[in-house]
């Protein structure tokens, strides 16, 4: 079998749940910090960290993840993440899982999260389309993302309403259970489910940590990696697929 990474490029989908409208936000002024402690969702068991700081138009993000699948097809597994908004700003809880095959789809927990706001890209453009570009996703099971970028109108109001949510994407297939494994994603249905559900969540909240539905180990190694996987176009959604004959494989992180 071929061990090379490969990424399908899929035809560009309306979704309209998850797309960014270009509706005007009001401007709030100062410096503001928010913060959120991710927790696991779909038994990923993974945990995470995020702190933004807001100065004016300006956001400095670090994000620190660990616990994430870690390889696929013997390269690292790319982890697209944003901040969600527009909706409740909730992570999903169980409940959400409303075909009850054991796993919250991407367009199951957007009730809760919402729709792409801002990327949190590792460079570049960080726009709702840029979380489509595989190149900008984190890379293996553990990684930090460390920059400051021009925060957009919709985020930024949906900061300070308190309805902003950091989501992870990405799962390890083997840990799903056999519906969910079986089952294609919710997104493309030429992809398998794992390839674009959550597996980390958590409410960004103003000067404080919070504990997002699952909770979870605040500890992070920080092992930050890159690969030249490519742009898959999937609008609002995130896929990675591999072409070796329809075969999907991803390895976790091994317990110290």
């Amino acid at each position: 079998m071929n061990k090379t990474l490969r990424f399908m490029a899929v035809p560009t989908l309306a979704l309209g749940a998850l797309a960014l409208s270009g509706a005007p936000a009001m401007a709030h002024d100062g410096d503001h910090s928010y913060q959120a402690t991710l927790g696991q969702l779909n038994g990923s068991s993974a945990s995470g960290t995020v702190a933004v700081h807001v100065t004016g138009n300006q956001a400095h993000v670090s994000l620190n993840v660990s616990g994430l699948a870690e390889t696929f097809m013997d390269a690292p597994y790319p982890h697209v993440q944003h901040i969600h908004v527009g909706a409740k700003g909730q992570c999903p809880a169980p409940a959400a899982d409303a075909n009850g095959d054991g796993v919250i789809s991407t367009t199951e927990g957007a009730p809760s999260y919402g729709k792409i706001g801002t990327t949190l890209s590792t460079s570049g453009d960080t726009s709702p389309a840029a979380g489509l570009d595989l190149k900008l996703a984190g890379q293996g099971g553990a990684y930090t993302i460390d920059r400051t970028f021009e925060l957009n109108a919709e985020t930024k109001e949906a900061l300070h309403n308190g309805t902003a949510v950091v989501v992870v994407h990405g799962l390890d297939p083997a840990t799903l259970s056999a519906a969910g494994q079986a089952a294609k994603s919710d997104l493309v249905p030429s992809l398998p489910l794992a390839a674009t559900s959550p597996a980390l969540c958590g409410t960004l909240v103003a000067g404080q940590m919070a504990m997002p539905v699952g909770g979870a180990d605040t500890g992070v190694k920080q092992t930050p990696q890159n690969n030249d996987a490519g742009v898959l176009a999937l609008g609002g959604g995130l896929v990675l697929a591999a072409a070796a004959g329809g075969t999907y494989i991803v390895r976790r992180r091994k317990a110290a």
